[in-house]
């Protein structure tokens, strides 16, 4: 007989999952979030680590966040194909458990190279996390459902941004950085407790596809010749790389351009503020308008702004209201454009959502590691580099939009409104 946990029925939404639909985003975005605390958190422990540590090198201290991102970059098309032939729960509680002890383990590490080989580790199991909660809400929800449970969920992610450092830096003024692992670990662990006892499986038996090197690159041929999926995932590559130039390039643009000093933290506190409301919004309307409908009015609006920003530069040094009201609306409707444009992306793929979801996230994550870092190259001491980059991006995902939609914005054959909860069309 088939363990309770792998039994689904043709049941949709939370309910395929046996929780309630608050308690099912709480729970996946709690899990989410517990990535984005593995990295925040650490930044303002940095210089307590290498002292502690006897780090030669300041600058060494700095790979306690590269080596977390490579293992996590790496390992998401690992686990992807994993959690489709084994299903999402086992890998789910494997990656918890593992970043949970990686976690614990980092605290006693003695040299900064066998912290650095745990947060190796604890990429891994971040990677996981990452893939399988992704494919769970595909399991359960689809279209205009999925964007909203996705909006909902990257609340908390975007929220992070906010938290980690500040609740780092309490800890680190009155401790040691020991305990932001334990912490952290303890937050973990909680999690999976909370996962063994709550969560079902979500991808039933008979829809669960064989390891083997051949379905593997088959997987991967779907994924990758399927017009839908590939135009949306150029797509958040795209705006990925709009994030990323923002984070290497704001320090720069508010600190040294504008002069921002102890005012720094709390404007970029408020742009990461900013893109929370927008999801909250999105998870609000997404159901009455479409992801279509919402992200490409989002991508539209996006370009529009850098072009005006870039052209008020043209005649001299914008005032700093000027440009940070510019961004914090550019960055509010990235937030809502990258949700959507994943739902999109993941829909066509039903039960090869984890590997869609992992080529996905790894190529954009992967991608727009480069170009954000190549527009951050370009600083000049204005403001124009960043807002050239973001209207470049910009108008490269409409092409790449209208590539996968065949010429067509705002719609869709299947665009109609939902008939049932959790089967909502794209």
């Amino acid at each position: 007989m088939t363990p309770p946990q792998d039994q689904t029925s043709a049941k949709t939404g939370a309910s395929r999952i046996g929780l309630g639909i608050v308690e099912f985003i709480i729970m996946i975005a709690l899990m989410t979030a517990s990535i984005s605390l593995g990295i925040d958190s650490m930044l303002p422990a940095l210089p307590n680590i290498g002292q502690s540590l006897q780090v030669a090198n300041p600058n060494d201290t700095q790979l306690v966040i590269g080596v977390y991102f490579l293992g996590f970059g790496i390992c998401q098309l690992f686990f992807g194909s994993l959690s489709d032939t084994y299903g999402r729960r086992r890998i789910l509680l494997g990656g918890l458990a593992f970043y949970t002890v990686t976690l614990f383990a980092a605290a006693w590490s003695g040299s900064l190279f066998a912290l650095l080989a745990l947060r190796f580790a604890q990429g891994v199991g971040a990677a996981a996390v990452r893939i399988t909660t992704l494919a769970i809400v595909r399991d359960c929800f689809g279209g205009r459902e999925m964007a909203r449970v996705m909006s909902y969920v990257m609340i908390v992610f975007m929220i992070m941004p906010m938290v980690a450092p500040f609740v780092g830096q309490v800890i680190v003024a009155y401790s040691n950085w020991q305990w932001i692992f334990i912490l952290l670990g303890i937050v973990c662990a909680g999690l999976f407790l909370v996962a063994v006892f709550r969560m079902k499986e979500t991808l039933p038996v008979e829809e669960r596809l064989p390891l083997s090197v051949a379905s593997v690159l088959s997987g991967f041929k779907t994924v990758l010749t399927n017009r839908i999926t590939c135009g949306y995932m150029i797509g958040l590559t795209l705006y990925t790389g709009v994030i990323c130039a923002y984070i290497v390039s704001v320090q720069q643009v508010f600190g040294e351009v504008y002069g921002l000093g102890d005012w720094f933290p709390i404007a970029f506190a408020a742009t990461a503020a900013g893109t929370a409301v927008a999801q909250f919004a999105n998870g609000y309307f997404v159901r009455s308008f479409g992801m279509r409908r919402i992200s490409h009015a989002a991508m539209i609006l996006f370009t529009f702004l850098g072009v005006v920003g870039y052209v008020v530069g043209m005649f001299g040094q914008p005032s700093f209201t000027f440009i940070y009201v510019l961004i914090s609306i550019m960055l509010m409707m990235f937030a809502v454009i990258t949700t959507n444009c994943m739902a999109i992306s993941l829909e066509p793929m039903g039960h090869l959502a984890g590997t869609a979801a992992a080529i996905t996230s790894s190529i954009s994550t992967t991608g727009g590691v480069v170009l954000g870092g190549i527009v951050g190259q370009m600083f000049d001491g204005t403001a124009q580099p960043m807002i050239a980059g973001f209207t470049i991006f910009g108008v490269l995902s409409i092409l790449a939009t209208l590539w996968a939609e065949r010429g067509k914005l705002f719609t869709h054959p299947g665009d109609t409104p939902a008939l049932e909860p959790g089967m909502g069309h794209v």
